[in-house]
């Protein structure tokens, strides 16, 4: 159990239970998630809206599993209710249990209702990420990915659910072996599909005509340019096909059928007309090689109309994904992704919006493409070298967001030093020691901080005394308070 943590702002309340039935959600019992599992709160799987999702290990078999963390909300229940509903199937990341605990992080002032949503763990990684392992990867390997992910969406449609953000970051491989399933994840912007499903959620490169329109005609209606209509435009389960049209061609190229040339905050009009007109090109120097029948599951997933656009099961039923053929020439998606500002490229313009997804009405801004800074297009069309004022502007725009990580390393030597850990002894103090060496890499300007690991007797990469872990976390967390409000008054 956590030792007298009562001085420090990061603790868990051992107050609630685990949920292992979905209709216990509503009734939690008392039981916590630390009686089951180990939690790493430093190591982190990934980021993403709610947070990172961290480590946690099975005390009774040693299992490792994966741990995303929820505010306990009612969208927060439906998301589960629908990853549950959905999670049967061999292609979609499994829900182990979900525990029902008040959890308080560094920077709150008292505990939260959250849900702990135990998953199997994927230790592959993402779809960019493996693509780009596999320097030989292949159109056959393309079209056998494809098929995996569309039997994912078959289950949720036959469900009557819409996943809403199907794209490659949320495609995740069980293990690095070469046959490892590929499963779908996230369920939080997912809607059972009524017929109504009205509210634009979104990523922006993946999003379908119908999506956009909804959200055009919406605002329009909120600002009163339009009379609200008794029946509003809604769009249904055809748009994650749309999305699955739009992954199937950046795993075969390596980049977008729709992005723009120009400056915007928000989604640009050319980037718009584009999606709205299904306006995109199968450019000569990457195509070439790949064949007519990928470039005509690609067309037909990414048509306008919903009516005209491949059903799931047309995609299933689809030549290219049941082809005999050899398909062994090796995609140029590859190459691409092994660049790591090609991956961000995509991603990225992602990661900035998420915070505003799950706000409805909101517009979506949208990561400034161009064809200096875009290095989708920097590779595709001037294969030279970075622009001399990139670094300049990457270091200006990751201003605020090096404050955070600053922030975030010093809370993980709080929870480093009050949370019960998988390791002991030795190993728990190697690990204080890495992140501390992490802390102090990203705050080496702060006097308190410098002062607090001479009195700890810290040499640089580690402390050469016994650390009274406490009074170092009572330290640290005024750390973060006076750095907190050194960026404010900045």
């Amino acid at each position: 159990m956590v030792e007298d943590a009562r001085a420090i702002d990061y603790s868990l309340d051992c107050a609630h239970n685990s949920l292992c039935d979905l209709d216990k959600l509503h009734n939690p019992d008392e039981t916590s998630i630390l009686e089951e599992y180990s939690i790493n709160w430093t190591q982190k799987l990934g980021a993403g809206i709610s947070g990172p999702v961290r480590v946690c290990v099975k005390k009774s078999t040693q299992e490792r599993f994966a741990l995303k963390i929820l505010l306990d909300r009612p969208k927060a229940r439906n998301e589960v209710r629908l990853h549950m509903m959905c999670a049967t199937h061999p292609n979609i990341v499994q829900i182990i249990e979900v525990f029902a605990n008040s959890v308080q992080f560094p920077h709150e002032s008292s505990p939260r209702a959250r849900l702990l949503i135990v998953m199997e763990m994927m230790e592959g990684g993402e779809l960019f990420h493996r693509i780009s392992q596999h320097r030989h990867f292949t159109e056959k390997q393309a079209s056998q990915v494809t098929k995996q992910i569309a039997l994912a969406l078959r289950h949720c449609h036959l469900l009557n659910i819409a996943h809403r953000d199907l794209k490659p970051e949320n495609l995740l491989f069980k293990d690095n072996s070469l046959d490892a399933p590929v499963k779908l994840c996230d369920f939080g912007f997912a809607k059972i599909d009524q017929g109504d499903l009205m509210t634009p959620q979104f990523t922006p490169y993946y999003v379908a005509p119908q999506v956009l329109e909804a959200q055009r005609r919406h605002q329009k209606e909120k600002s009163g340019i339009i009379p609200t209509s008794p029946t509003p435009y809604t769009y249904n389960k055809s748009c994650d096909l749309w999305s699955l049209g739009v992954i199937i061609y950046v795993m075969l190229c390596g980049y977008p059928p729709f992005y723009s040339k120009h400056h915007s905050r928000t989604i640009p009009k050319d980037m718009r007309r584009k999606i709205m007109t299904g306006s995109f090109e199968f450019p000569e120097e990457e195509w070439s090689q790949i064949s007519e029948m990928a470039k005509d599951v690609v067309r037909k997933l990414l048509k306008v109309k919903p009516e005209e656009r491949l059903t799931i099961e047309g995609v299933l039923d689809h030549p290219w994904l049941n082809s005999t053929e050899a398909l062994d020439n090796v995609l140029p998606s590859a190459q691409l992704m092994m660049d790591k500002a090609v991956v961000a490229g995509i991603q990225q313009a992602h990661a900035e919006q998420l915070a505003n997804m799950r706000i409805q009405d909101l517009k979506v801004s949208l990561k400034p493409l161009h064809s200096v800074n875009n290095p989708i297009l920097r590779k595709r069309k001037l294969l030279g070298t970075k622009p001399k004022d990139s670094v300049y502007i990457h270091d200006h725009e990751n201003g605020a967001e090096d404050s955070n990580v600053a922030l975030e390393k010093l809370r993980d030597v709080i929870a480093q030093c009050i949370l019960p850990q998988a390791g002991k002894g030795e190993n728990e103090d190697e690990k204080l020691n890495e992140v501390m060496q992490e802390a102090w890499k990203y705050n080496r300007e702060c006097k308190l901080l410098r002062d607090t690991l001479q009195s700890f007797s810290w040499n640089g990469r580690g402390f050469t005394d016994k650390v009274d872990r406490l009074k170092l976390a009572e330290i640290v967390k005024q750390v973060i308070e006076e750095q907190t409000t050194s960026h404010e008054s900045q």
